[in-house]
């Protein structure tokens, strides 16, 4: 499910561009400062949004720098970080740790298993630093294995556990800002529990995995799947906008409004055009 909170940078400005660069690089510092080189093998810009809503919301301290590094040695990369691109990284580490784990479960892979071995340490320490949040997401993971056993075909209850594990995520401070944080990570949740079952629709059909929208299998419904997704959406939307968030509004409502559909509009095509010739759900 990594992947879905991503900008459509083709539409941003080069100010925009250059401080969701700068962000993503100062989130891939944290977690090399806090978990080594292997955690920088989490990094993914789902977690940079959550860095550049609490650094909008909270305004904190931020440190900065134009450096190269490991990925980019013979040029200097500017970064900025601040403490929530810590939490954000703790965070990382968490979901990926779990991620691997359910696709060595799932699938068999070795290497899945050996990277959530590998992973396992920065979990425990990202697990004693926010107990809360890590039983949320052990909470909410172990639940959609169940429905998954079950086989259950209610795509809101499973949807409802992931958007109950982002909306953990999302409130890191009991303030007045928590509910709104808090709706916002659910409805995040939501959506990218379902666009996730929609892309993987007809392979986990074809391979027999669970998927709680395979009961739909057949009909021509990506445009119903659209309604949904645009509705669970506009539920974020509206949690977004109730927050007094003024530094990278533009950026993240790229990500919001645009991003999100990029996988999906790739897939079943834009709403605007036609279907990319990979055919009905």
């Amino acid at each position: 499910m990594f992947g879905t909170l991503t900008a459509q940078t083709e539409l941003l400005t080069e100010e925009q561009l250059a401080r969701y660069r700068a962000c993503y690089c100062g989130l891939c510092r944290s977690l090399k400062e806090r978990h080594g080189q292997l955690g920088r093998l989490a990094l993914n810009y789902d977690t940079c949004f959550l860095v550049l809503l609490l650094d909008s919301l909270y305004e904190p301290e931020t440190r900065q720098g134009d450096e190269p590094c490991a990925v980019h040695p013979r040029q200097a990369r500017p970064w900025q970080r601040s403490e929530y691109s810590d939490y954000a990284a703790d965070m990382t580490v968490a979901l990926a740790y779990f991620k691997c784990r359910d696709n060595w479960q799932d699938e068999g892979n070795p290497l899945a298993l050996a990277e959530s071995a590998a992973l396992k340490r920065s979990y425990e320490k990202a697990q004693a630093l926010w107990p809360r949040q890590c039983k949320a997401i052990e909470r909410s993971l172990s639940s959609l294995k169940e429905q998954e056993a079950r086989a259950i075909p209610d795509p809101d209850a499973a949807a409802a556990c992931f958007g109950e594990l982002m909306a953990a995520l999302f409130v890191l401070h009991d303030d007045r800002w928590a509910p709104a944080l808090r709706s916002l990570g659910d409805a995040l949740g939501r959506f990218i529990y379902i666009a996730d079952a929609c892309l993987d629709l007809k392979k986990d059909a074809l391979l027999g995995r669970f998927n709680p929208l395979r009961a739909r299998y057949g009909r021509d419904n990506a445009a119903d799947f659209r309604d949904i997704l645009k509705m669970l959406l506009a539920d974020a939307v509206r949690a977004f906008d109730a927050l007094p968030l003024v530094q990278d509004a533009g950026l993240m409502q790229n990500i919001l409004c645009a991003g999100v559909w990029t996988d999906f509009d790739k897939k079943f095509g834009s709403e605007e055009g036609t279907s990319d010739g990979s055919g009905s759900l």
